[in-house]
C-alpha cells in the first residue's frame, strides 16, 4: 500500500510517497518506538532558552520520556536537568563535530535542533547526522537559505526511511498554518482567488531569548529581503519599508520592516498566492531605529559573518537583557489575505509571554464581512476564553 505524508509547504513538512511495503513497515516500527514509555529525546541547545523551554514542555506534556539536554554549557544543562527530573540528563555535544554528534546521536528516537542563530550556516550538519544514524529529525530554522538545503536532503532522508522536519517553529511553522487556513477558509467562504497575503510579527524586546534572537536579526540585516509582487520576485533592502499594523488588544499599533524569512516563498510557491512580503518590529521603539541604521552603517558583508556578529552581540547583550527586563515578552503574529472578490480575511496569534509555552491561547480570524471565528490550537478551554 502507498504511504503518503501531507505537506504545507515546500520548507515545513515533506511530503514522500512509497510504494515498497518494507519501508512502510519500517516507518511503522519507527512511529511505535518513538511512542513507546521511556523514548529518547535529545534537544540540541538544551541550555538556551528555545531549548530549554522546548525541554520543559516535552517533560510536562510526556513525563515518561527520557529527555537528553544537549549543549556546551555543563552548569546550565545541570541546572535545567534538576528542573527536569530524573528522566533526564545534560550531554555535552558541539554541533560543528561530525563525530561528536553521531555519539550523541546514538539510541536516540528524535533530535530536536534547537541550537541558532541558523542564519549563514554553511551546513546542514545536525540533519546530515541524524540521516546518517536513522535518527527522526526536527528543528526550529528561520533561515531561507537554511531550510532550502535540508530540503535538498530530502532523498537521503527518504532512503534512511526517518521523518525530517524543518522550519517547526512559532514562525515560520505556525505561521504558515495561519496562512493556509486562511487561504482554505477563503475560498470555502468564495472570497475569490487569494491575491496578496502580508505576515507581520512582533516581539517585545528579545521575547525573554536572549542573544540568539540578537545574532538572528543581526544577521538577517544583512540579506536582502525576498518579496513577490503580481507573481514577479524582487529584492528589498531589508529593514525599510515600514508600515504601521494593529495587533489587537494589549499590543495596539506597532511599526514593523521588511526581513528575508522563508514563509514568503512559501506562501508564493505553495498557496499560489502572486503577491506576499513579510515584516517584523519590536520594542522599545528604539530599537527599530537602531537596527535600520545598522543596514546603512554597517557593511552587509560583516552582518553576514556569523564571528563579526557574534562580537555586535556581545557587545549588546547587556544591555538589550536590561531593557528585556521593561519591555517584557510580548509576541504576536498577525497574517492578512486580500481575495479577488474585494474581500479581505486575517488571523492573529497573540501571547503574554513567548518564554512561557502553553496551549490557552487562540488563533482568530475575522473577514472584510465582519464574520469572526477561531481555532484553539489545543485546549477546549482555551475556545471558551477566546476572543475577537
Amino acid at each position: 500500500m502507498a504511504r503518503i505524508s501531507f505537506q504545507l509547504n515546500p520548507t515545513l513538512f515533506t511530503r514522500v510517497k512509497e510504494s515498497n511495503s518494507s519501508n512502510e513497515s519500517q516507518l511503522l516500527n519507527l512511529q511505535n518506538k518513538t511512542q513507546i514509555k521511556n523514548s529518547r529525546v535529545l534537544i540540541l541547545g538544551g541550555t538556551g532558552r528555545v531549548g530549554g523551554s522546548t525541554a520543559l514542555a516535552l517533560s510536562k506534556l510526556s513525563p515518561d520520556l527520557h529527555l537528553l539536554v544537549g549543549g556546551r554549557n555543563r552548569e546550565k544543562g545541570d541546572a535545567l536537568v534538576s528542573k527536569l527530573g530524573e528522566n533526564s540528563e545534560f550531554v555535552e555535544v558541539n554541533i560543528e563535530n561530525v563525530k561528536s554528534l553521531e555519539a550523541a546521536l546514538n539510541d536516540v528516537d528524535l533530535v530536536v535542533h534547537t541550537a541558532g542563530p541558523f542564519q549563514q550556516a554553511e551546513n546542514c550538519t545536525v540533519l546530515e547526522a541524524a540521516i546518517s544514524t536513522k535518527t527522526a529529525y526536527m528543528d526550529v530554522c528561520d533561515d531561507t537559505s537554511y531550510s532550502l538545503q535540508a530540503k535538498s536532503l530530502h532523498e537521503k532522508a527518504v532512503a534512511a526511511n526517518i521523518p525530517a522536519i524543518t522550519t517547526a517553529g512559532i514562525y515560520p511553522g505556525v505561521s504558515n498554518v495561519m496562512a493556509a487556513e486562511l487561504v482554505r477558509s477563503a475560498r470555502d467562504e468564495n472570497m475569490g482567488e487569494p491575491q496578496r497575503l502580508r505576515f507581520s510579527y512582533y516581539t517585545a524586546g528579545t521575547g525573554g531569548a536572549g542573544p540568539t534572537i540578537l545574532a538572528t536579526s543581526f544577521l538577517l540585516l544583512g540579506e536582502e529581503v525576498v518579496a513577490y509582487n503580481k507573481g514577479e520576485k524582487i529584492k528589498l533592502k531589508p529593514y525599510t519599508g515600514m508600515l504601521n499594523v494593529d495587533f489587537g488588544k494589549g499590543i495596539g499599533k506597532r511599526d514593523i520592516y521588511l526581513l528575508n524569512l522563508p514563509e514568503v516563498r512559501s506562501a508564493h510557491e505553495i498557496l499560489g498566492i502572486p503577491t506576499v512580503s513579510a515584516r517584523f518590529g519590536t520594542a522599545p521603539f528604539f530599537w527599530n531605529w537602531g537596527m535600520a541604521a545598522m543596514t546603512s552603517l554597517i557593511p552587509s558583508e560583516v552582518l553576514r559573518d556569523r564571528k563579526k556578529v557574534q562580537k555586535l552581540v556581545d557587545l549588546f547583550d547587556p544591555v538589550v537583557r536590561a531593557i528585556d527586563g521593561i519591555a517584557g515578552e510580548r509576541v504576536s503574529m498577525r497574517v492578512d489575505l486580500d481575495c479577488s472578490n474585494d474581500r479581505s480575511t486575517v488571523g492573529i496569534f497573540s501571547h503574554k509571554r513567548l518564554s512561557v509555552g502553553n496551549f490557552n491561547s487562540c488563533f482568530c480570524t475575522g473577514s472584510s464581512r465582519g464574520k469572526y471565528s477561531a481555532w484553539c490550537l489545543v485546549s477546549r478551554r482555551a475556545r471558551r476564553n477566546c476572543s475577537r
